[in-house]
């Protein structure tokens, strides 16, 4: 598949690679102690280490997708299922192997910037997004129990989509979703959503809190239908 991609920027979250741009090398097979929340164990390289060294040798980048590839793609396929998942996973480690050159080694974990890079993957298919949670909302009962929206709403951290969620998250502005999918799905903290968008803290939060008032309110017109 060939994405042509726009020029590169210096945030994480437009961190995308120009057309042309060479794979990253392949995974060596060798598995880390990388924690949910992406940090490594003291005896692990950090993630700016290994990106740093990729740049005289790129085999230690094989390491970055080692330790986060199911990650950026359990974060894709549920924004867009499993097919398009794999063209945006892809994609998300080909843009970041080419411009690692860039990448701020101040930061010591690199799960920011490469789910910054996949959200902006997503943002082009924007169409296949709507389709997938137009999908799901027909997929099961639509019933929500009163004055439960804020549960609902609260386990899409474990992935369990409720249809009437779905239709109101395919609703949402892409600002908005992007912001709330990365905090419920990637499970990242506003800090790091902040760094992957390229936006202040505050930001971040103002457009989850909208996406969870317009996701309540979706919740609840439920029963009024």
């Amino acid at each position: 598949m060939h994405v042509t991609h726009p020029p590169p920027a210096r945030s994480a979250g437009d961190a995308i690679a120009p057309a042309g741009a060479t794979h990253p090398p392949p995974p060596s097979g060798t598995t880390s102690a990388t924690s949910e929340s992406g940090a490594t164990s003291a005896s692990e390289p950090s993630d700016a280490s290994l990106i740093e060294r990729s740049l005289a040798d790129p085999e230690p980048f094989s390491l970055i997708f080692d330790r986060y590839h199911e990650r950026i793609f359990r974060y894709a396929a549920a924004r867009l299922g499993a097919s398009a998942a794999e063209d945006v996973t892809a994609d998300t480690f080909l843009a970041a192997f080419d411009q690692r050159h860039r990448y701020d080694l101040a930061h010591a974990e690199a799960r920011p910037w490469l789910y910054g890079i996949a959200t902006h993957l997503i943002r082009r298919h924007r169409r296949a997004e709507t389709r997938f949670y137009r999908a799901l909302e027909r997929s099961g009962a639509d019933d929500v129990q009163p004055g439960h929206a804020d549960q609902v709403i609260d386990r899409m951290a474990a992935g369990q989509l409720h249809p009437a969620l779905a239709r109101g998250l395919a609703k949402l502005s892409k600002d908005d979703r992007a912001a709330l999918t990365l905090i419920a799905f990637a499970r990242l903290t506003y800090a790091e959503a902040a760094l992957a968008l390229g936006v202040p803290p505050g930001t971040v939060g103002s457009r989850v809190n909208r996406a969870r008032r317009r996701l309540r309110a979706a919740l609840e017109a439920v029963n009024d239908e």
